[in-house]
């Protein structure tokens, strides 16, 4: 064809990972579809570009990238619904979170976003729970945090959360956390399993724990004006091809999970997994986040929450 549609698909992950092989089936699916009709091609990690992490956000806002992903509280200072599902504990189980982000929730999130931003939100991949790293010492209670350097997302309430647990939160972008992590300027730093591995995290931190303290998912954005121009039965086709990208990636994130276990372990780090004892005591020591989160969120969006606030 002589003008195909071009459609180039963005990450900040090695093409292994689950996100680049969801990112990859999506593209499969469309070339099976349309095949010269359209153009499709990837940039698995724009950090091996020079980019931030974080300027995923903009490469697709500005229609440099058509269609990109990133962890939503990336955008939670432009979009502050988004900040509701930062919160600690607020998801208990995986199938939990799954169901709240593909239904109101995560449609109400997805509209918030879309008035605020240049995107389309079609998705929401899963980053899954994350636990504490460090370097430091075994961290089985809040007060083993006291005075900790920890990296966290740019999140108002990721970085509240770790100022109730004791911690010093600094809020940087990935780039700049690996870096500080092998200098050793950094103590610890917050993530699934999969992403410290991922990041070559685990070679630093011999000392992991089990916390589950969030549940954080990667919304699945293209450029508006992109999308919108598209042919109606092209952008049906992207919704359903991200559909099944979503499934396929959840899925892949379980055995992700068990493989950077194992990794962990095998660099001969600890994984502390906690009672549940030990961990109502995190859950007891950011309490107070939850009443500071009732006087800043409306009601319509607080009650779609699995629990209450």
């Amino acid at each position: 064809m002589a003008n195909p549609i071009r459609i180039r698909m963005g990450g900040y992950g090695p093409a292994t990972t689950s996100f680049s092989r969801g990112l990859k089936l999506i593209g499969d699916r469309l070339t099976a579809a349309f095949g010269d009709e359209v153009d499709v091609k990837y940039v698995w990690n724009i950090m091996e570009l020079g980019y931030r992490a974080e300027d995923i956000l903009w490469l697709v806002e500005d229609g440099l990238l058509t269609l990109g992903y990133q962890s939503s509280s990336y955008l939670t200072d432009r979009v502050g619904e988004l900040g509701i599902v930062d919160y600690p504990f607020v998801f208990q189980t995986t199938p939990q979170a799954r169901a709240a982000m593909d239904g109101a929730l995560g449609d109400a999130l997805a509209r918030a976003t879309e008035a605020k931003a240049n995107y389309r939100i079609l998705g929401w991949f899963e980053n899954g729970f994350r636990n504490i790293s460090n370097r430091l010492r075994p961290i089985r209670a809040p007060a083993d945090m006291a005075g900790m350097r920890i990296r966290v997302l740019p999140s108002k309430v990721h970085e509240r959360t770790f100022q109730l647990l004791g911690a010093v939160p600094l809020r940087m972008d990935l780039t700049e956390a690996i870096a500080a992590i092998k200098a050793a300027t950094l103590d610890a730093q917050e993530n699934p399993f999969a992403n410290t591995v991922t990041y070559g995290v685990h070679k630093f931190h011999r000392f992991h724990s089990v916390t589950n303290h969030f549940y954080i998912s990667r919304p699945i954005f293209l450029h508006r004006g992109t999308f919108d121009a598209w042919p109606a039965r092209l952008q049906q086709a992207m919704r359903e091809a991200v559909a099944a990208a979503v499934a396929f990636q959840r899925d892949l994130a379980r055995t992700e999970d068990e493989e950077a276990r194992a990794a962990i372990a095998g660099e001969g780090c600890e994984i502390a997994e906690l009672s549940p004892n030990e961990l109502a005591a995190f859950a007891a020591a950011v309490r107070p986040i939850y009443a500071e989160a009732r006087a800043l969120y409306p009601e319509q969006i607080l009650k779609l929450l699995p629990r209450g606030m």
